[in-house]
């Protein structure tokens, strides 16, 4: 997905669009909405192509799908689970009522065909408010429009995964992009911790996949330094 700016400030009925498509989608995913109402989000954004292959973008979707549908057949209604893969690297997120079903959960998924690795971040809690939840969303929401208005990084190279204030990032980046994205995200209203998920990458691969990319800044020197 390509996430496309026009120069200029966030005119009102952007903000109001970003508004009611966060609210509207409260307890769901926010996805849907940047590629149809961002589009005028920032001043000199950056624009960039998904940094994974088109195989790699097949993967994923296809470890998503089958992972949800194995443990619909194995947890059931007990727990919420949230399956996010990227660069069939696995991020589970949500809540379970035990240890046996946070293990079981992580087996469950880790035997899904092309998975590479699981990161388990399963809470052992009863579900989260609708409160909480609602909360989370808005912190997607805040953190993704927080990207795209940064004029110095490539707003989707990053998977953005909200948790209990707790926010993931996913993505193949460089250790600059990771270092920048993590200012960003804990600059975010309500964000408790940030964890990163991210596959570094050198800002020669960067320029491989994005032709073109900038190459970070150089501080200037001190006279006589």
């Amino acid at each position: 997905m390509t996430v496309k700016a026009i120069s200029g400030p966030m005119r009102p009925y952007q903000r109001l669009l970003l508004t009611v498509c966060t609210a509207a989608l409260v307890g769901g995913s926010l996805s849907a909405c940047f590629p149809l109402v961002l589009g005028g989000a920032a001043a000199g954004a950056l624009v960039a192509i998904d940094r994974r292959t088109s195989g790699a973008q097949l993967e994923d979707e296809g470890i998503e799908l089958r992972a949800m549908a194995r443990l619909r057949d194995n947890i059931g209604s007990r727990a919420r689970v949230s399956v996010t893969s990227y660069n069939r690297q696995v991020l589970l997120t949500g809540e379970v009522l035990n240890e046996q079903d946070k293990k079981l959960v992580e087996q469950v998924v880790s035997r899904v065909e092309n998975v590479a690795s699981v990161v388990n971040e399963l809470a052992i809690i009863n579900s989260p408010t609708l409160v909480q939840r609602s909360s989370d969303v808005l912190i997607t929401g805040q953190v993704k429009a927080l990207l795209i208005d940064s004029s110095d990084i490539y707003a989707n190279a990053f998977k953005v995964v909200t948790e209990r204030g707790t926010v993931y990032l996913m993505g193949r980046v460089t250790q600059r992009e990771a270092d920048r994205a993590t200012d960003i995200v804990r600059s975010a209203r309500g964000v408790q911790k940030v964890v990163r998920i991210l596959e570094i990458i050198s800002e020669d691969e960067l320029r491989g996949l994005v032709p073109g990319a900038a190459k970070p800044a150089t501080p200037a020197r001190a006279p006589g330094g």
